[in-house]
């Protein structure tokens, strides 16, 4: 019986060891790349991205960094994610109301955004290589890179409305990538009868 209840607080202070780790690990990983929450809201659509958002730090960031060419889990840590309270027109593309993982394969001149429909718990499997299960996107568009003339330190994720429709914007870097939603509801109000 002695056995017992030795191998049994073993495994117990075993497992304390191993949660404390990890708490100190997530939150050690969490001050070089803060998480933060963006929202946009109109009349009843709501937008909302979740993401941690790593430093450039003197780093080549896009072909750098961030292969070309190889799927990034848009920031750093858990794998971001996009909610849409309602269906949306994703550069003119549909992209039905729920929470999504967000992916990107950056490109020098154009980057595909994918919206994934699978949560995952990180970015990254324990190999390095991103947790996205492809047969689970819902949507991939393909954008153009905007040049930018002077580099952003942290990488952000911002909204911006223009007249009918709103940019979901990401920037890092000297890359800006612009992708505009419509509301389908408020085309629908513009229309001429």
């Amino acid at each position: 019986m002695n056995t017992f209840k030795r191998i049994f607080f073993g495994l117990i202070i075993a497992g304390a060891v191993i949660m404390v780790s990890y708490i100190v690990y997530k939150n050690n990983t969490k001050s070089f790349s803060p998480e933060d929450t963006v929202t946009y809201s109109s009349g009843d659509l709501t937008l909302e991205v979740f993401y941690n958002r790593p430093y450039k730090k003197e780093r080549e960031i896009f072909g750098g960094l961030v292969p070309y060419g190889q799927v990034w889990r848009t920031g750093a840590n858990e794998a971001t994610t996009f909610y849409t309270s309602k269906d949306i027109l994703v550069d003119g593309s549909l992209l039905p109301a729920g929470k999504y993982t967000l992916w990107t394969i950056p490109q020098e001149e154009t980057w595909k955004v994918i919206f994934n429909s699978e949560m995952y718990p990180w970015g990254i499997t324990a190999e390095q290589v991103p947790s996205r299960i492809a047969e689970y996107d819902v949507l991939v568009v393909e954008m153009p890179v905007v040049k930018l003339e002077n580099p952003v330190e942290q990488f952000t994720i911002f909204f911006e409305e223009k007249q009918q429709f709103i940019t979901f914007n990401m920037v890092w870097d000297r890359t800006l990538i612009r992708v505009p939603i419509i509301d389908p509801e408020k085309v629908e109000q513009v229309k001429p009868s």
